[in-house]
């Protein structure tokens, strides 16, 4: 009994799972809490995925690829890399069409280019254009969701722009359905820091796509980034306590506006 017992625990200890494995189920229990608390995916769904080609969309791939091949919920995925003429964004797409074909996912490119309007925020229009193409392609696909990759880092940070230039308490919510068609964006790293994403993408050894943009430094989000690692100093958990005040809203401890 003694030998019996010594070889379940050799037996376990070969077998003991390496840090990329650990961090990778840490991740598909997160992305699994997100879309249950959020309902983010049912039977028939067909998503397409926003991918870019940054950290957050390539494990946002593996995880919906994986999901797609259990059935329970029954979906289908499908991804578009969106490339604007406008920005210097170099981007290797036959890596992006490697990782779809590993992840059994189909992949697509569309071009678009910024037209005649110089004028305004520059991060605001490759937004804008970004999503038209993404809604285009959404409709020519037949799909009734678009999965983006935002993370928990993006929707507190997204907070605080909101908070501290536009006077309004919003930020980016894991659902929300369009009035004007039928397509919802969703976002199902929504309950994952960014921290452990950088870390899956070292141990993963993704592939860093080139970045070029001239605004993304001095953007207002790198500004909102910096204030919550300060924010940190006073509180190791800001990040948690920022998403669970967007979920326990007290509106009777809230100004109102008393009609005449």
């Amino acid at each position: 009994m003694r030998k019996s017992h010594y070889l379940c625990t050799d037996f376990f200890t070969i077998m003991k799972p390496t840090p990329v494995q650990i961090l990778q189920d840490k991740l598909w229990r997160r992305f699994h809490e997100g879309c249950q608390r959020y309902r983010l995916l049912a039977d028939g769904d067909h998503i397409l995925l926003g991918l870019s080609g940054g950290k957050d969309s390539l494990l946002l791939l593996e995880l919906l690829g994986r999901q797609a091949k259990i059935f329970v919920p029954q979906i289908k995925v499908s991804a578009v890399h969106i490339r604007i003429q406008e920005r210097n964004y170099l981007s290797d797409t036959s890596y992006l069409e490697e990782c779809c074909q590993r992840a059994g996912v189909s992949f697509l490119v569309r071009d678009t280019e910024i037209k005649g309007e110089e004028k305004k925020d520059p991060c605001f229009l490759c937004s804008w254009y970004r999503r038209k193409a993404l809604l285009d392609t959404a409709q020519e696909l037949g799909c009734n969701k678009i999965a983006l990759g935002h993370h928990r880092d993006d929707a507190v940070e997204t907070l605080l722009m909101n908070l501290i230039y536009q006077g309004s308490f919003a930020a980016i919510p894991p659902k929300l359905s369009l009035e004007k068609m039928p397509l919802t964006w969703i976002r199902p790293l929504c309950l994952i820091d960014e921290k452990e994403i950088v870390e899956y993408a070292r141990l993963c050894q993704y592939r860093q796509q080139i970045h070029l943009c001239p605004f993304e430094k001095e953007s207002s989000r790198a500004k909102a980034k910096a204030l919550i690692h300060d924010l940190e100093t006073w509180n190791p958990d800001i990040r948690s306590s920022l998403w669970n005040a967007m979920e326990n809203i007290k509106k009777d401890y809230l100004p109102k506006i008393v009609e005449s």
